[in-house]
């Protein structure tokens, strides 16, 4: 299983990036996709997750209602757009794949996860 993010760069306070995670090598269906992100001299922390069959999106309280995870099955891509970003959301985000029978109380913790990408940068500054 390969997970490979694209899409991170600079942006201004307020403004707005979308984020995504391209699957392959294998099948998802009973997997959940997570991003987490972490900032220099801190711990990863979890962003969001979503079931790659559906269902119900988790978010860290946070980001949620500044944030979206969605899912495209049809190219094995999750995304995360990213909007009123605050410079407090300046990070290296990383996509994770889990199986969602190991999840079901674990979800934000990172230890839980099987795969991960390499990241992808996050800069909000002005």
């Amino acid at each position: 299983v390969q997970l490979v993010e694209s899409g991170g760069g600079l942006v201004q306070p307020g403004g707005s990036l979308r984020v995504s995670c391209a699957a392959s090598g294998g099948t998802f269906s009973r997997y959940i996709m997570s991003w987490f992100r972490q900032a220099p001299g801190k711990e990863r922390e979890f962003v969001a997750a979503i079931p790659w069959s559906g269902g119900r999106t988790d978010y860290k309280d946070t980001v949620r209602g500044r944030f979206t995870i969605s899912r495209d099955n049809t190219k094995n891509e999750v995304n995360l757009q990213m909007n009123s970003l605050e410079p407090e959301d300046t990070a290296v985000y990383y996509c994770a794949l889990g199986a969602a029978h190991r999840l079901l109380r674990a979800i934000s913790r990172p230890e839980a996860y099987e795969y991960w990408g390499r990241g992808t940068q996050v800069t909000v500054s002005s």
